[in-house]
């Protein structure tokens, strides 16, 4: 979906992205390698629940992909999919939400020496979303599946 694009053009075609674009979704960082993302998730009409914070939902839904997407553009020619997430929603979201994902060399070296050696691999992210006070609104675990 993403490969030969510039950093500009990927950013647009992920605020785009359907099940991003009604919740306003904006990239604020996104490297061309996917090793950082850096996603805004605004507080409105759309995102918030019934309470005046952040839905949950909203919070999954943006949660949800962005790990299987940055393993697709660096193990391109892979199914990749996301096999369990979990969030622990720590403290009510009453702002805006910045999605904080990176990807450590490391988890890059064990999922390549996985590939190699038994041609699969379910690495581990972690991840969180923070309020515009720099606290943990939401800490992710997400396990994405890779397989020829």
């Amino acid at each position: 979906m993403f490969d030969y694009m510039d950093d500009a053009t990927a950013a647009k075609v992920l605020e785009q992205f359907p099940p991003f674009r009604f919740l306003g979704v904006k990239v604020l960082q996104l490297s061309e390698d996917w090793s950082r993302v850096r996603l805004l998730l605004p507080l409105s009409r759309s995102t918030m629940n019934p309470g005046g914070s952040m839905f949950g939902g909203s919070i999954s839904a943006l949660a949800d992909p962005i790990p299987a997407l940055a393993v697709n553009r660096k193990f391109p020619g892979n199914s990749v999919w996301t096999r369990e997430m979990s969030v622990d929603f720590r403290k009510p979201g009453c702002s805006d939400l910045e999605l904080r994902f990176d990807f450590p060399d490391l988890t890059i070296e064990q999922i390549a020496l996985e590939l190699r050696e038994k041609g699969r691999s379910s690495p581990l992210f972690n991840f969180g979303l923070y309020d515009t006070d720099d606290r943990v609104v939401a800490w992710v675990c997400n396990r994405v599946a890779i397989r020829p």
